[in-house]
């Protein structure tokens, strides 16, 4: 099962260069997922790539920072404010990355396309799918 995840272009281009290898999330994916599907935000507007999925870490976002800051590609303040009166963190370590060619315009496609807020499910041809109730089994520490 694949994702497709809004990332800032920023962000994008740290993965690429593997200096982030987490990607943070306020909530995670019910289903079970093994690649996420890149949207680079705007300016860019472009599915750019896609990564495997090591593994999904959950924990208090304090422990999440202690575990992943090394590889974060953000700094603490920003980890702080983006998770701020967050109980618990989601950290998705970045498996194989792999940037495509040719960035994909979505505005080729035959169906109407609108970023996500945070995720949706896709299929190979990045159209949207439906929600299934398959748990994900993460990582605690």
């Amino acid at each position: 099962m694949k994702v497709l995840l809004s990332i800032k272009p920023e962000f994008v281009e740290k993965i690429f260069s593997e200096e982030k290898r987490y990607e943070y999330r306020k909530i995670i994916f019910k289903q079970k997922v093994d690649s996420v599907v890149i949207y680079s935000t705007m300016p860019e507007g472009k599915i750019v790539g896609e990564f495997s999925i090591d593994k999904i870490l959950i924990n208090d976002p304090e422990r999440i920072w202690e575990i992943t800051n090394r590889y974060s590609g953000i700094t603490h303040n920003f980890f702080k404010q983006y998770f701020n009166n967050k109980d618990s963190a989601y950290a998705i370590k970045i498996g194989e990355v792999e940037r495509y060619d040719e960035p994909i315009d979505p505005k080729d496609f035959d169906f109407p396309f609108t970023a996500p807020q945070s995720f949706f499910y896709v299929d190979d041809d990045f159209r949207p799918i439906s929600q299934k109730a398959d748990p994900v089994e993460s990582v605690l520490f």
